[in-house]
């Protein structure tokens, strides 16, 4: 009876593990989202709660830590399970990160609101809408177990990184124009290159729903070498 116990207190400290991690990436979704409309539309005030909200994800990572700690010397896990506790607190460690970039681009809307109008801004759309993409793809394939999903984002970040490039391109040249915005477009090259962390971060999430399923550990191979590990079932 008492390893029956033992057994229903594990899985119900790895359900709540796994919560928490999920709560954890619809807020820096969240944040992301927010702080990017709060670019596009001048709105201070959404920029503001962005910021304020950061908090809560800093408390869910200090949660996702504790409850972590506490299942590796409650129960010691092993194979599975040990790789799923692991990567869950380096998963947290992402979000929170992820989370920071949406509040520094919360805090470079609002500087950017006060100047003149950007009509250029809507540049960052696309690379929003990819690294979101991206974020929603990592989320769901520690969620779902689907190592598939999860290799290919290196892959596909790299067209990101593209965007990014493109984009920054642009921003540059504006700057160098003048017409008194220069530091305004420094703040829109700055939130471009906030979104392509975003992409790598996404990435190393997926390297982690690769790594609870499979135990392999994608970092630091080649393209091929992940293709292979992606494609094995």
């Amino acid at each position: 009876m008492q390893g029956g116990h033992i057994l229903r207190d594990f899985d119900q400290a790895i359900t709540h593990l796994r919560c928490e991690v999920l709560s954890m990436a619809a807020k820096a979704r969240h944040n992301l989202e927010g702080g990017i409309q709060a670019l596009l539309t001048r709105n201070e005030e959404l920029a503001n709660a962005v910021i304020a909200e950061d908090d809560e994800v800093d408390d869910y990572e200090r949660s996702i830590d504790q409850l972590g700690m506490d299942i590796l010397v409650r129960f010691h896990p092993m194979a599975t399970d040990l790789r799923l506790v692991i990567s869950s607190m380096k998963i947290a460690m992402n979000l929170e990160r992820i989370s920071d970039h949406a509040t520094n681009i919360a805090k470079r809307a609002k500087k950017i609101s006060r100047g003149p109008v950007m009509a250029d801004a809507v540049l960052i759309e696309p690379i929003y809408a990819l690294a979101d993409q991206l974020l929603r793809d990592a989320i769901s394939a520690y969620s779902d177990s689907n190592a598939e999903l999860g290799g290919s984002l290196h892959g596909r970040d790299k067209e990101l990184d593209r965007l990014h490039h493109a984009v920054t391109t642009t921003y540059s040249q504006r700057m160098e124009q003048g017409n008194g915005r220069s530091e305004s477009y420094l703040h829109l090259v700055l939130t471009v290159r906030s979104l392509e962390r975003v992409g790598d971060l996404a990435s190393n999430i997926g390297e982690d729903a690769v790594f609870v399923q499979m135990a392999k550990d994608l970092r630091h191979l080649s393209s091929g070498q992940r293709n292979e590990i992606s494609s094995e079932k």
